[in-house]
């Protein structure tokens, strides 16, 4: 055994310790074998690109020093973390090295969901975990640690979130005018095409995204997933039902940070006035949007804590009172940061029961939605929150746009 002393600027590791001591676990153990856990990766600052062939393990207590176990022959692994370093070559000196590493902590956080509940951070295999049970640990989810550090943005990532939005929601505003006008010449034009003229205009604005933009008409607006191709790509008419949804994020590579993104969904009629039924399933879903907005803002005004899977009742219990239950087929909303579908908690309690708190200064998307067969309505806005409130950022649809 051997001290190791390093200094790896993108980790914080007393941080780390408070975050630990204040969720009430003992240690915080991080592990990897092939990069299965990212993000081990990210929170520690360790380069992703390196070669992983064999175990390691990192475990950071609420207080004390960390330990570090590598294997002998990737010793290094670990050398920009402090702590002491352990060695081993032998699967019986892993299993001796790693029980006495973790002898003095009863209750252990690693990225582990219990039922796979939030697959999200559910990233160690089923025998790590009865390993360490066999040592007498119990072993607790690091689901709101990584919350913590992967989600609650800097305030230079919030203020590029304000410039993604101004810029998106003004290239939305200009598609939709250029869709009319092509729409009122009778130019032929198509889903695809509406997805080049968007991404061309994002490029403009210094804008990079992640997969492309969903423009989609009738029935493919019930398609929430729906990625029109060159090949596949339905026209665009007067009389069709439009769904749009667009994200993007400033460059990093222009700003020099990871930048955090902007996300919304709108829908419109082509040409036309909509349909009592269009009105209704939209009303339908900006009211679930709205009393999701409003249970969060409530929450943060008075400091109570709210997680995702409360915001999504309030949402879906609007949309099951219409009676539309069976067509909200996907969460409310999504955690948002350097990426698109970040790490945070997620407004859910359909696809995943997710237990997280919504953390201050963190974004999340807030999107219900109606699919039937011939048309789908999603009202998407985010969510910005401080340790004082919580605000939409954005523009605010509050009824089907006509075009």
């Amino acid at each position: 055994m051997e001290l190791v002393f390093a200094m790896n600027p993108k980790v914080d590791i007393q941080k780390i310790q408070a975050a630990v001591a204040a969720c009430g676990a003992d240690a915080w153990l991080f592990y990897d074998h092939h990069h299965r856990d990212p993000l081990a990766y990210q929170i520690l600052g360790l380069p992703m690109d390196d070669l992983v062939s064999r175990r390691w393990y990192y475990v950071i207590p609420a207080t004390g020093e960390p330990q570090k176990l590598v294997h002998k022959i990737e010793s290094g692994k670990l050398d920009s973390l402090p702590g002491e370093r352990r060695t081993y070559a032998a699967w019986q000196e892993l299993e001796q090295h790693l029980r006495a590493m973790l002898a003095p902590y009863p209750q252990i956080a690693m990225q582990y969901s219990p039922r796979n509940a939030i697959m999200y951070v559910s990233m160690v295999d089923a025998g790590t975990i009865e390993l360490l049970r066999e040592f007498g640990k119990t072993v607790v989810s690091s689901a709101d640690l990584v919350s913590q550090f992967q989600a609650v943005l800097t305030e230079e990532q919030i203020a590029s979130h304000y410039e993604a939005q101004r810029a998106i929601d003004e290239i939305l505003a200009a598609a939709f005018a250029e869709i009319g006008r092509r729409a009122a010449a009778r130019e032929h034009f198509t889903e695809y095409d509406m997805v080049l003229w968007l991404e061309e205009a994002m490029r403009r604005a210094g804008l990079v995204w992640e997969h492309r933009p969903n423009v989609s008409v009738n029935a493919n607006s019930a398609d929430s997933h729906y990625e029109p191709s060159a090949k596949s790509s339905c026209p665009i008419r007067t009389g069709d039902f439009l769904l749009i949804d667009i994200w993007a994020r400033q460059d990093p590579a222009l700003t020099g940070f990871e930048t955090c993104f902007y996300d919304i969904t709108w829908t419109a009629v082509i040409g036309r006035e909509p349909t009592e039924e269009e009105i209704h399933v939209f009303t339908t879903v900006r009211d679930a949007r709205d009393a999701a907005i409003r249970a969060i803002e409530e929450a943060f005004a008075v400091g109570r804590p709210i997680r995702g899977w409360e915001a999504d009742d309030q949402a879906r219990a609007v949309i099951n009172a219409a009676g539309y239950g069976p067509y909200f087929t996907h969460r409310t909303g999504h955690n948002i940061s350097s990426t698109l579908h970040g790490s945070g908690a997620h407004l859910d309690n359909l696809e995943t029961h997710d237990e997280r708190r919504l953390l201050p200064n963190t974004c999340f998307s807030v999107e219900p939605g109606i699919y039937l067969n011939h048309f789908g309505v999603r009202s998407e806005v985010n969510m910005m929150t401080s340790t004082t409130g919580a605000r939409v950022t954005g523009k605010i649809q509050q009824q089907l746009l006509r075009i």
